[in-house]
């Protein structure tokens, strides 16, 4: 390795730690060049893989894995050192050697890592920018939640490993400036602030302002900025002058010294400035390699200088480390522009080998369990070694309250009442139960369940209107309330629910968050809630109003897409009730499919359009009843049969009241129309896919609400895209027409909106006749 290249580890060479890391420095590198220059590769494609976002991390993961963390701690690595933390578990011995040639292959290591689907100890899934860093955070709050309101989770520090290019992501922002995260000392961020994105060094990075933004949200901030290297040269005469030079250097100017030899340094470091001369002779002292060292030695890569880092953590507080780095660090292409994505060719691998004492055809390797690598690996392992998740206790879920609502209502009014009655009807299910809304709970109807069951918060906060009898309510904080209130931020509360979802996997202990939130919102913070359920986290997130049934608030509120979305998103099940009844069974049945290893998510959209409950003409005999529950579980129900059909109309939530008036003039007309309510598109899709062999769900719901014998030409409507109700022709293969809101949506009444996007009755009438002749 040339000598501009070459950085010796930071610490001695007899450091067990420093042997430690740069064991993990080679197998990192190690696993990424299997995957693409030694793994056949039959489809030509990259692979790919980050050697240089890898290196960078080395020694900050090898101090906290090797020395500060304990077994109740846990960490969000940034997505691309996955294989610095893959090498890590290998030396601990929680990977199995096999392992280490399957990155990016099918069933082996993962591109990123992951909880569900890595082979090794992973405590956060990251790889979505922004949302691996801030889901500790969610993490922290969990933990304190099942710890004040359940049993003892223990205690430990939450850490995120972030890259710097990573704080660009707003939802990092939105997460540490909420008001509830001020008071988590356990959160403790380390930033590798190598100053390079994917494409280039960053110019102008701002790391002053980056402290001060932390500092202005309550953090601890501590930089690491240089080794004990350049500390000591610092010290000497001319070291004023030159730790000046290097901080009001640009950072592709640092940058660029990190690829020169040192005769480069020697003429570019001392600068222009009236200190040049005492620069020149201050490193005039050095010797070549020395020198080189010292240019490279920054605080992300001395482990004394992470160590003392450590010791002043303010467990009061949250606390971001900002370590310096370079990108690369100990590679050849450490500090290179466009380094972020490149491989080393197999020259430049041997030669590493070379450098580290390694063998390239054999590159797998532990430490002899007696060498004092060997033995700080073992007694970390044995430090780290946590206790066996106990199994969930078995809990009885009601399936049917029993109540018939008779007067007119909402669905999203049928949320709150249905919470009330489980605290009454299974109390030792009502209180795992965990709502979220993001400074909505009033105005989405849980105002009633959130006066009986008070606010969450670590300790008791008094409530200075609860003598004020015109508060309707009452915000009584303590650390047994069962809702959690965040800032207007919808990524952060589904950050939150995705986490509460997972305490069954960390702890044990079940719990049912529900997110609530404005349904046209749900495209903000659709893709961190796929991502926690991805992760394994299994919540239920309700969207209300939904559509443009909020017809008086206009276009910007109105939500149109997420019909789709809900049928579309893995991992989740979605309903889209008509009556208060449905709301209810929904609701029972989601709560119970959460927090187990085949648990499932759940997105319910609702409205806030009041709707006659007694259109939904509820069985009174108790099999009938049953049987109604159970199809509007599995997706659909008939509401009007006909024996013979003309058409079928198919429609779903708000929607069912323009449904019956148009099939009652279609009557008077002569014309007997079918009315299908549909509950689930994604379980009839399913249903769909299960007939065909592509599924393993039941099929059986098709039979019964979409008999072959009655099939007929069908009109589909809803408020939403008409697209996702698309395919339910095809189950019988017949004509249709699809009724929905494709533009966007208008201010006015009802009526006016309907007229507008054709849904109204009238067009539901129209479009029978026409499809019917």
């Amino acid at each position: 390795m040339t000598e501009h290249h070459r950085n010796d580890a930071a610490g001695s060479h007899d450091d067990p730690l420093s042997l430690i890391a740069q064991r993990v420095l080679w197998t990192s590198t190690a696993i990424i060049h299997h995957a693409n220059h030694v793994r056949p590769n039959t489809s030509g494609l990259k692979v790919g893989g980050h050697q240089a976002s890898s290196a960078s991390m080395v020694t900050i993961m090898t101090s906290l894995w090797f020395e500060q963390l304990r077994a109740d701690d846990r960490v969000s690595v940034k997505p691309h050192a996955s294989p610095v933390l893959h090498s890590i578990n290998y030396l601990l011995g929680l990977l199995d050697e096999e392992y280490l040639s399957t990155l990016r292959e099918f069933g082996g290591l993962q591109s990123y890592p992951s909880r569900a689907k890595d082979p090794d100890p992973v405590d956060y899934s990251t790889g979505s920018v922004g949302i691996g860093a801030t889901a500790p955070i969610w993490g922290a709050i969990a933990r304190r939640y099942v710890d004040t309101t359940l049993a003892t989770t223990g205690t430990g520090r939450q850490y995120s490993l972030v890259g710097d290019a990573e704080l660009d992501e707003g939802a990092v922002w939105e997460a540490i400036l909420d008001p509830s995260v001020e008071a988590l000392g356990e959160i403790v961020w380390i930033v590798d602030m190598n100053r390079q994105s994917l494409d280039r060094v960053v110019p102008n990075i701002a790391a002053n302002r980056l402290e001060a933004m932390f500092a202005a949200a309550g953090w601890q901030v501590i930089t690491v900025r240089f080794g004990r290297l350049l500390e000591e040269l610092f010290s000497r005469v001319g070291g004023d002058a030159l730790r000046t030079r290097i901080l009001q250097m640009p950072n592709a100017e640092y940058q660029r010294l990190l690829r020169c030899d040192a005769d480069e340094i020697r003429t570019r470091l001392p600068g222009n400035s009236p200190e040049a001369g005492s620069i020149a002779g201050l490193i005039g002292e050095l010797d070549n390699a020395t020198l080189v060292q010292a240019i490279a030695n920054l605080g992300g890569h001395d482990f004394e200088s992470m160590r003392h880092a450590y010791n002043q953590i303010d467990d009061n507080r949250p606390t971001v480390i900002i370590a310096y780095t370079i990108k690369g660090y100990g590679l050849p292409t450490q500090g290179h522009p466009q380094n972020h994505s490149s491989l080393l060719s197999p020259a430049q691998f041997t030669a590493l080998a070379k450098q580290l004492g390694e063998d390239p055809t054999h590159p797998w390797r532990r430490f002899d369990q007696q060498s004092p690598a060997g033995i700080v690996c073992r007694e970390a392992a044995k430090r780290l070694q946590r206790r066996p998740v106990p199994v969930p206790s078995e809990l009885r879920f009601p399936s049917d309250i029993g109540r018939t609502p008779a007067t007119k209502s909402t669905t999203q009014a049928a949320l709150g009442r249905a919470l009330l009655d489980l605290s009454r009807e299974a109390p030792d299910v009502a209180k795992r139960v965990v709502t979220v809304s993001p400074d909505v709970s009033s105005t989405t109807n849980l105002a009633g369940w959130l006066n009986k069951v008070g606010v969450w918060s670590p300790s008791e906060r008094r409530n200075w209107f609860d003598d004020d009898g015109e508060t309707i309510m009452h915000w009584r904080e303590n650390p047994t309330g069962q809702h959690m209130e965040l800032g207007i931020a919808e990524t952060n509360l589904v950050g939150l629910i995705g986490e509460l979802g997972t305490t069954w996997s960390r702890w044990g202990e079940r719990l049912f968050p529900i997110g609530v939130l404005y349904d046209p919102f749900v495209e903000r913070a659709l893709e961190p809630w796929s991502y926690g359920i991805y992760a394994g986290g299994q919540s239920i997130l309700v969207g209300t109003p939904s559509g443009v049934s909020l017809a008086a608030e206009g276009g910007a509120h109105q939500s149109i897409k997420t019909p789709s979305i809900g049928l579309e998103q893995p991992g989740c099940v979605s309903y889209e009730p008509a009556f208060a009844i449905d709301v209810e069974w929904i609701l029972l049945k989601c709560i119970s499919q959460l927090g187990t290893p085949e648990g499932r998510s759940a997105y319910l959209r609702l409205s806030t359009r009041p709707v006659e409950q007694a259109l939904a003409e509820v069985p009174s005999d108790p099999a009938a009843r049953e049987r109604r529950r159970a199809h509007v579980l599995a997706g659909a129900y008939t509401l009007r049969a006909q024996r013979n059909p003309a058409a079928t109309i198919v429609t779903m939530g708000a929607m069912v009241t323009e449904a019956i008036v148009a099939a009652d003039r279609l009557a008077d007309m002569g014309t007997a129309a079918e009315i299908v309510c549909v509950t689930s598109l994604s379980l009839l899709f399913e249903a769909k896919q299960a007939r065909r062999g592509q599924s393993a769900g039941p099929s059986w719901i098709l039979d019964q609400v979409f008999p072959p014998e009655k099939a007929a030409p069908m009109v589909t409507v809803l408020d939403g895209h008409p697209n996702a109700m698309s395919f339910l022709p095809s189950i019988n293969h017949v004509k249709s027409i699809a009724l929905g809101v494709s533009g966007f949506g208008q201010a006015g009444s009802l009526e006016d909106v309907y007229r507008y996007h054709h849904i109204d009755s009238d067009a539901i009438v129209a479009a029978v006749l026409d499809i019917a002749s």
